[in-house]
């Protein structure tokens, strides 16, 4: 198993900047894009060096923050690279990304915010959505990331015709999106057993995470759903990704929701152990858990 990093740092200093979308339109124009400039070439700048730090720790795999060019794709103050002073140095940090990421054997990969839904009977919300995920894939492109996972959205009152929407949008979607996007159980609302006809029937791969299954089981073993979710990435021909956390209160909680600090050995499941595989961990601590869960797993702490 390779185990990934998700977007942010606790100790190692490796910051990522935003703005808000109303500080940007106090500005004229010129400001806007000088401020977004330098914002865009701080991070890509640090995304690089979180790569590196990342590999320095031995985590196999990082996941990109969504906002990493901030309101980029926002009606208003939105922009595109070659409207920014450092356009081009910016563009050059991300292929150094690409290539360092390359030759580290170091998976990279998106996951949008909930507000990206493709399922969502909203003209609206469909057009945003879809505003996102070019955005998202024009990064990938440029960092060589190969997996942008969403969440199949919300039942709207019929899970069938919600996912059938879904698939009708998906159809549509430029290539860049499709070949990366892939689809993850949710706590709430969509199963393993759910989404796997969806995942079939589009030959998208199934990001399974085992600590939204344990919230919302389906009937499947955790080493049922692992292995089905694990043919939707070999039908693909790519490593299986999936996601791990724990519980902040405990199984035995009021809810079993939220995610702990670190990870509990007792949820990292005994299946896992000898796959090939890319496991992000989920956990409030960051880099201090993953190095923290890998440590313990070399000493055979997994049950």
């Amino acid at each position: 198993m390779r185990f990934g990093l998700c977007c942010l740092f606790k100790k190692e200093k490796v910051p990522f900047r935003t703005t808000t979308a109303k500080a940007l339109l106090t500005l004229n124009r010129s400001e806007q894009l000088l401020k977004l400039s330098g914002i865009c070439h701080d991070n890509a700048r640090n995304l690089l060096r979180a790569v590196h730090v990342c590999h320095e720790l031995g985590i196999g795999a990082f996941r990109i923050m969504s906002p990493l060019f901030p309101r980029m794709t926002h009606p208003e103050v939105g922009y595109g690279l070659s409207e920014l002073p450092d356009g081009d140095t910016i563009r050059q940090l991300l292929g150094a990304t690409r290539i360092f990421a390359r030759q580290h054997d170091l998976r990279l990969s998106f996951h949008p915010d909930q507000f990206v839904v493709l399922s969502s009977p909203h003209p609206a919300v469909l057009a945003s959505s879809i505003r996102e995920l070019e955005y998202q894939a024009y990064l990938a492109e440029a960092v060589g990331a190969d997996v942008i996972n969403i969440h199949a959205g919300g039942v709207y009152g019929d899970k069938l015709v919600a996912l059938e929407g879904f698939c009708q949008v998906f159809s549509d979607l430029p290539e860049v999106i499709r070949t990366r996007l892939t689809l993850e159980n949710d706590d709430q609302s969509y199963n393993v057993r759910d989404l796997l006809p969806i995942c079939a029937r589009l030959s998208i791969p199934l990001v399974y995470d085992v600590h939204h299954h344990r919230c919302n089981p389906d009937g499947l073993s955790v080493e049922e759903a692992t292995r089905l979710a694990g043919e939707t990435w070999q039908m693909a021909g790519r490593e299986q990704y999936c996601h791990l956390s724990s519980p902040r209160a405990g199984w035995g909680g009021a809810d079993p929701k939220p995610h702990a600090d670190y990870i509990d050995l007792a949820d990292v499941p005994t299946c896992w152990k000898g796959r090939t595989m890319t496991v992000d961990i989920e956990a409030k601590a960051k880099e201090l858990a993953v190095v923290t869960l890998m440590t313990e797993l070399k000493r055979g702490g997994s049950k």
